[in-house]
């Protein structure tokens, strides 16, 4: 079940809030917190909890599973860091496993383009950016919540247009 479409706006508003603080502190330290994370998550449990935790959340949860042991890899080869993980991981408890294939597709899109600004303000400085020896680190975060934040507009259908209202008066062809 994708939560998003039904959650609580309220829950949606913390959500966002806590989305807002993983990319704040991303961009700002290169590290999302583990309360940011835990945030995330006990958000997922409590839209879960109100929709009377319905049958079919185990997939959420094998989501979740599944990105922190295919994350907990990619962390060890030190590909991305522990907190994108966990912020992913942690999402992935939002959607089934139709929207946590869209979410994937999503971040990796969003990682893409940001790495392509990231590399393009390297070039326009001159010179090296980034907390590590090589100016090569770029906070990944932002990119989980891009696709995040695309992902939920879609599922909440912001940018559609409103379904017409036939009208009665319009003459139709026969055939």
């Amino acid at each position: 079940m994708n939560l998003i479409p039904v959650a609580p706006t309220w829950l949606l508003v913390i959500l966002g809030l806590l989305l807002a603080a993983a990319v704040i502190e991303d961009v700002w330290r290169l590290r999302i917190s583990n309360l940011t994370c835990l945030g995330v998550i006990v958000a997922a449990l409590t839209a879960m909890a109100l929709t009377g935790f319905d049958p079919s959340l185990w997939k959420n949860v094998v989501n979740f599973a599944v990105l922190v042991g295919v994350g907990a890899m990619v962390f060890a080869a030190g590909k991305v860091g522990g907190g994108d993980v966990k912020l992913l991981a942690g999402l992935g408890l939002w959607f089934n496993f139709s929207g946590a294939m869209w979410l994937l597709a999503c971040v990796f899109l969003a990682g893409g383009v940001f790495a392509l600004f990231f590399i393009a303000l390297r070039l326009v400085k001159g010179r090296k950016t980034g907390r590590n020896k090589q100016g090569t680190m770029i906070p990944y975060g932002l990119a989980i919540v891009a696709g995040v934040l695309v992902l939920s507009a879609a599922q909440l259908g912001v940018g559609s247009p409103a379904p017409q209202k036939p009208d009665p008066f319009k003459i139709r062809p026969l055939g």
